[in-house]
C-alpha cells in the first residue's frame, strides 16, 4: 500500500521511542521517566477539571498555562508558547524558525528527533561533532549557518554547558535563531532563560515530562522574544488550534506553580544519580558527568549490547543506542533508590 504514500514519506526515518514494556516486577530505566509522582496539587487540579465543562473546547490560546510560565520566570505572556509536549513545540520550531538558505547546525550526538524533523520539513542540517570528551564545544559552531539547536544538558550524554558558553554562542550569531532545548535542565543545569532579556535570537524549550513527572500529560513550552513566539503561533494555528485540553491545562498550571514539589523530587534524583555513578565507577564503568535524570556509561571490558541483554533477562530495561561513537554506552534513567540498587546488583552478577 506504500504506493499511495507521498514522496516525503518514503524518505522518512521516524524517531524510535524507548520501549514501553509491560512486565511483572520490571525495573524500567530506559525512557528517563521520573520515578516520583507528579505534584498532588496538579493531580487535584486535573480531577477537578473533569466534569460537564469537557463538552466545550479548551482555550486555544492556553492563556492560563502561559501565565503560569510567565509567573515562574518573570516574563510576559507574549513571550510564552505552549504545545502538546516539547516534541510538538520543537516540531513547530523547526518549521517556523529553523528552515533557511544556510544549514541548521546541531550536535552529531544529541536528541535523535532533530534529524527526523529535518527530514520531515526538508531542512538542510550540518551535524557538528562533539569533542573527544563528548562535550559540545561552542567554538565549533563559529561557521556560516541559518540557525542552531542544541540540547542543554545534552542527551544522551547528560553533559551540560555553563551559561557563559551559551551566551558566547548567542553573541557570535546575532542574526540566527539559537534554540536551547532544556528538557533536563532542572537536574543540575543552568537555564538560558536568564539571557532572554539580552538576546532576541534566543528560544528556550522546556517540558513538564521530566522534572514535573508529567510525561503522560504531554505539555511543553517555549519562551523567547515575542516575534519568535508569534512565528510559532502562526504555525500552531495552521496545524491545531487546540493542542491542550482542559484537563491538561489545569494540571500544567498547578504543576508549574508547585515549584517546591519539583525541587524536592529533582534533588532526590540528583542524590541517587551521584550514588549510582559512584557504584558503577567502582565496577569499572566510565561514567560521563551528568546534569540530567540519567547517566551515560560504558565498561571497557564488556560489550554494551550484551550488558543490556543481561539486564533485560533480569527484568531491568536500559537504553542502548546503535550509533557511531556511542555504541558501547548505555543510557540509564535514574529510578528510585531501590530500583538503582537492583540495577547495581544485576551489574555485579553480569560482570562476574
Amino acid at each position: 500500500m506504500s504506493r499511495y504514500w507521498s514522496d516525503v514519506v518514503h524518505g522518512l526515518r521516524p524517531y524510535t521511542p524507548g520501549e514501553q514494556v509491560q512486565m511483572p516486577g520490571l525495573v524500567k530505566l530506559n525512557t528517563n521517566e521520573n520515578p516520583y509522582g507528579p505534584s498532588p496539587r496538579a493531580v487535584a487540579a486535573m480531577q477537578a477539571a473533569v466534569g460537564d465543562q469537557l463538552r466545550k473546547y479548551s482555550d486555544p490560546g492556553n492563556a492560563a498555562v502561559k501565565d503560569a510560565v510567565a509567573r515562574r520566570y518573570g516574563l510576559a505572556r507574549e513571550q510564552v508558547f505552549v504545545g502538546n509536549s516539547s516534541d510538538e513545540v520543537l516540531a513547530h520550531t523547526f518549521q517556523a524558525l529553523l528552515k533557511h538558505a544556510l544549514p541548521l547546525l546541531c550536535p552529531d550526538i544529541s536528541y535523535s528527533f532533530y534529524p527526523t524533523y529535518c527530514s520531515l520539513y526538508g531542512i538542510e542540517a550540518v551535524q557538528v561533532p562533539l569533542n573527544a570528551r563528548y562535550e559540545i564545544d561552542v567554538a565549533d559552531y563559529n561557521r556560516p549557518c541559518g540557525a542552531i539547536i542544541i540540547a542543554n544538558p545534552n542527551a544522551p550524554t547528560g553533559i551540560g554547558l555553563p551559561l557563559q558558553r551559551i551566551e558566547a554562542l548567542l553573541a557570535a550569531h546575532p542574526d540566527q535563531v539559537v534554540v536551547i532545548d532544556e528538557a533536563y535542565v532542572d537536574f543540575g543545569g543552568q537555564s538560558a532563560i536568564a539571557l532572554l532579556g539580552r538576546y532576541d535570537n534566543l528560544l528556550v524549550v522546556q517540558t513538564l515530562s521530566k522534572s514535573r513527572s508529567l510525561a503522560g500529560l504531554r505539555v511543553g513550552y517555549a519562551v523567547g522574544h515575542p516575534d519568535l513566539i508569534a512565528g510559532l503561533e502562526r504555525v500552531k494555528n495552521s496545524f491545531n488550534c487546540y493542542p491542550l485540553g482542559q484537563v491538561a491545562q489545569a494540571g500544567a498550571v498547578a504543576a508549574i506553580d508547585d515549584a517546591a514539589h519539583m525541587e524536592q523530587t529533582s534533588q532526590a534524583i540528583i542524590a541517587t544519580r551521584a550514588w549510582l555513578a559512584a557504584q558503577m565507577q567502582a565496577l569499572g564503568f566510565d561514567v560521563l558527568p551528568s546534569q540530567a535524570n540519567f547517566i551515560f556509561a560504558r565498561h571497557p571490558g564488556h560489550d554494551a549490547a550484551q550488558i543490556a541483554a543481561g539486564l533485560r533477562e533480569r527484568a531491568i530495561l536500559v537504553r542502548h543506542f546503535k550509533q557511531a561513537r556511542i555504541d558501547q554506552f548505555l543510557r540509564i534513567s535514574i529510578g528510585t533508590d531501590d530500583e538503582c540498587a537492583k540495577l547495581v546488583d544485576a551489574l555485579k552478577a553480569i560482570l562476574g
